[in-house]
């Protein structure tokens, strides 16, 4: 605790990389499309595109740029100055919409259509389709982006502060005086894995707060539930950081360990960004030895879905056995050293 409390810089990064990353992730780094441009080109006036237009103008994700000819709209997609056109004509007194897209940005062209196609099809302009969406009606990326946020920080603060305070140890020659007293070794590792874990419970309550306020994921049923989860999920962290303590022998080497080795598998296969379900078979059972992969799950089932406890059985035993069986091997390896 000592030694924590005289490493100000070290708990300060901890405590504030978390913070930036949600930030980040709940706010600049967004999957949503707002404030797509549009312009609109009427062959005729009437009631029925009136009311579609002025559909338009009140949307909030959309900034209507007016009303232009055919030539004056080409010409503005050229430039840039619109995402998209919307060309109404009169077809028997029958509207018809054509829609048309800048596509150079995929992910802004597929918004923008379904956005255009929403707010037409409840001013009546084609046949009527009933959406319902459900846990996250106004599909917000920072709702699937915390739970594999809180999953990549606690592995990698965890096992990085851990394995590099061990192993800094041994650099200093301090470890073999702490192994030839009369200290356990396993009083040696408990000793070592308490600071660190009372600091992840500060993260932790930290996260929690920013998220259920500042990035305004509805609260929990059962917050004591992700509370416990996490707890078990970060002293799973912190007993793969001791593992790689025994495996190392320098600091440099565990932060490459635990940095590397740790962050690429947590952001590619974990399913934080990309769907499990999406990967080819191999990698999907590579996926399940990743333990982000089953704590992001049980996260969105519970933050995000709102699901009770019995429907994360499945993620919770999984964690546990691995929990238990990096702690047994970590310590029987730290015995050994």
């Amino acid at each position: 605790m000592l030694h924590l409390v005289r490493d100000t810089r070290t708990v300060v990064i901890a405590i504030i990389m978390p913070l930036v990353l949600l930030l980040l992730f709940g706010f600049a780094i967004s999957t949503e499309v707002n404030n797509v441009r549009i312009a609109a080109v009427v062959e005729r006036h009437n009631d029925a595109t009136a009311r579609i237009l002025e559909r338009f103008r009140v949307n909030p994700y959309f900034t209507f740029t007016g009303i232009s000819d055919a030539a004056t709209v080409n010409s503005m997609m050229m430039r840039g100055e619109t995402d998209a056109a919307l060309l109404l004509r009169d077809d028997g007194g029958r509207e018809v919409a054509q829609i048309i897209v800048d596509a150079s940005n995929t992910v802004v062209a597929q918004a923008a259509t379904m956005y255009i196609q929403g707010v037409l099809q409840e001013a009546g302009a084609g046949s009527p389709v009933t959406v319902r969406t459900l846990y996250n009606p106004q599909l917000k990326s920072a709702y699937n982006f915390v739970p594999g946020i809180m999953g990549m920080i606690f592995i990698l603060i965890c096992a990085i502060m851990t394995s590099v305070s061990i192993v800094s140890e041994k650099e200093t020659g301090t470890m073999n005086l702490l192994l030839v007293s009369p200290v356990k070794p396993g009083t040696i590792v408990f000793g070592k894995l308490v600071p660190y874990f009372l600091l992840s419970c500060v993260i932790l309550a930290v996260m929690l707060t920013m998220a259920y306020t500042v990035l305004g994921l509805p609260v929990s049923r059962s917050v004591f539930t992700v509370v416990a989860v996490s707890l078990l999920y970060i002293v799973l962290s912190l007993a793969i950081g001791l593992l790689v303590s025994t495996l190392v022998s320098s600091q440099v080497a565990a932060l490459i360990v635990s940095a590397v080795v740790f962050m690429i598998p947590v952001i590619m296969l974990s399913g934080m960004i990309f769907p499990v379900d999406n990967m080819p078979l191999p990698l999907q059972f590579v996926s399940g030895i990743i333990p982000a992969r089953w704590y992001i799950s049980a996260m969105r089932k519970l933050m995000i879905q709102q699901l009770p406890l019995h429907y994360i059985l499945q993620e919770l035993a999984v964690l546990g056995v691995m929990t238990l069986g990096i702690l047994a091997m970590a310590t029987r390896k730290f015995n050994s050293k």
